[in-house]
Formats: C-alpha cells, sequence, structure tokens
C-alpha cells in the first residue's frame, strides 16, 4: 500500500517528567515492555501518563508472527528473578492498573506460566490495590499451563485473537483462530472478565469482523479493543487500507450492540491503550474472581 498515512494515526510525541520517570525505572529494573518492543505508537502519550506495559520472559519470541515487530529467535535464558523486579517497577510508577504481557515461550514445557503465575504474585504482594490485567498468549492450547496464571487470580484475562478467521494462518503462524476462542472461553467459565483485540487493515472484509464479533459475543467477551494494523517494516504483513474513524466508530457501535460490555475502538487503539478506563467501568466484583 502507498497512500501516505493520513493525519488521524500522526501519534503524541514524549512530553513531560512522567516519560522520563518510566524510562529510568524500567532501565533501571532491568524490565522490558511491549511499548518498545512492538514499537508501540502510543509509547510517547502512554509512558508521559506514567503508565507502561511491562513484558516478560525476554524480548524474543520463538514465534514469528508477520505482523509483530517483538523479536523472534531462540530465547538464551529464563530470568526467574524478574517477578519481583516488576512489582518494584509497578510501585514505584504508582499504578492502580497494570498491564502485563510477555512473548510466547514455546521453548519451556509450561509455557513461562510458572513464571507468569509468579509475577502476578509478586505484583499483587507488593501492590495490593493495584488491579493486574494479564495479556497472555495462547499456550498451545495447553489448558493445565493456563490454570497456573489463572491460579494466580489476575484481574483481567487478556488474549488476543489478532484478525479474522481467514487471515490467522498468514498473520498469526503457529496460532489458530478456534484455539484463541477456547482460551478465552476457558477463562470465563473459571469466573475471569475476558478482553481481546482485533486489528483492522490486513484484508479483512466486512462480514469477516461481523462474524468475529459475533464469536467473541458468543464467549462472553467484556473487553474489546480495535486498532489499525501499522506495518513496523517491509518485511511484515502488508497494509491493505487505513481504516477510517468513521468505520471505527461504527464497528464500536455494532460490537456494543452484540452485547460486549466496553468497546476501545480507534486507529491508535492499543490493547493495553487506557486499559486503566476501561477496567474502571467494571465493579469491583466483577473485576475480581471468585
Amino acid at each position: 500500500m502507498k497512500e501516505k498515512k493520513p493525519t488521524w494515526l500522526r501519534a503524541k510525541l514524549p512530553s513531560g517528567p512522567e516519560y522520563g520517570n518510566v524510562r529510568e525505572i524500567v532501565d533501571d529494573n532491568q524490565l522490558n515492555t511491549v511499548c518498545q518492543s512492538a514499537q508501540c505508537p502510543n509509547m510517547g502519550e502512554c509512558w508521559s501518563r506514567g503508565t507502561a506495559t511491562l513484558m516478560i520472559l525476554g524480548n524474543v519470541c520463538t514465534r514469528a508472527c508477520t505482523f509483530c515487530a517483538v523479536q523472534t529467535g531462540k530465547p538464551t535464558e529464563l530470568d526467574l528473578a524478574e517477578p519481583p523486579r516488576v512489582a518494584d517497577a509497578v510501585s514505584k510508577m504508582g499504578l492502580k492498573h497494570c498491564v502485563l504481557t510477555s512473548v510466547a515461550r514455546d521453548d519451556l514445557p509450561d509455557g513461562g506460566a510458572k513464571v507468569w503465575a509468579a509475577t502476578i504474585r509478586a505484583v499483587r504482594y507488593k501492590n495490593p490495590n493495584t488491579a493486574i490485567e494479564v495479556l497472555v498468549p495462547d499456550f498451545k492450547g495447553k489448558f493445565e499451563n493456563l490454570d497456573i496464571v489463572l491460579g494466580a487470580k489476575p484481574n483481567i484475562f487478556n488474549h488476543n485473537l489478532e484478525t479474522v478467521e481467514r487471515l490467522q494462518r498468514p498473520v498469526r503462524l503457529t496460532a489458530t483462530y478456534q484455539r484463541s476462542l477456547d482460551v478465552l472461553s476457558y477463562a470465563k467459565k473459571a469466573g475471569f472478565p475476558i478482553k481481546s483485540g482485533i486489528m483492522l487493515g490486513l484484508g479483512e472484509k466486512e462480514d469477516e469482523i461481523r462474524t468475529a464479533l459475533k464469536d467473541l459475543a458468543n464467549i462472553k467477551l467484556d473487553v474489546l479493543t480495535l486498532g489499525q494494523y501499522l506495518q513496523p517494516s517491509p518485511k511484515y504483513a502488508p497494509i491493505d487500507r487505513w481504516a477510517t474513524p468513521e468505520e471505527f466508530a461504527n464497528w464500536k457501535s455494532e460490537a456494543l450492540n452484540l452485547g460486549i460490555q466496553v468497546v476501545e475502538s480507534g486507529p491508535l487503539v492499543r490493547s493495553s491503550y487506557h486499559a486503566d478506563e476501561q477496567s474502571a467501568r467494571f465493579s469491583a466484583e466483577q473485576r475480581v474472581p471468585a
């Protein structure tokens, strides 16, 4: 696609003391963020608000999704001392709502589930009043590993569908549409609020988007994010089109009508964009599993 990037995709530049403070906390605690590794366009805005999405289990992913800028390869080590550093960073940022994510670690027997659980527990121990949202991989559909994560009781469970069913194979390679729905449904049935996200601009058709929204609504999805796909570099999947703000507004209306409670929809929306505000729309009873 050779059309110039539209004006509505201009992201805010970093500004203010909070941006520098977040960078210092991340660096001092030797942590990774999806903001940096995935080249998130909202990094300037979010870090200037004093928030960042911390990425655990390293910065090398065992998968090679064609939309994602995170480095792909064979991870060299497992940092078992990472959880307390993450908890310390959350404390220093003063977060009331934190979002944790990770690379896929298919090289590990448990997919990194034990480190996930240890991180959730460490964050909660040091920050008892902070809501914890987790954005997890699919653990290859192994529910025994998913149970380890859910056993640590995050407040919101997030796993992205990413795109419509037809485009799963060329975009996500080793993931599947049904597996992602199954992972989300499993967490929902276990009593957790569930969240997912879809990118527009990869070549999906209207009827395919509508089907995906219906499939997510059918498993009682609580929070949906819809955003524009941005190509990290020419080696990644091409951009098919720029979805307009009006289109995003229309899909938001349709998703809400399907019964999805909270919908964040716009060109620059990403999984953790304004996640604290989304969380605030849940009651305390809804956000904390029994």
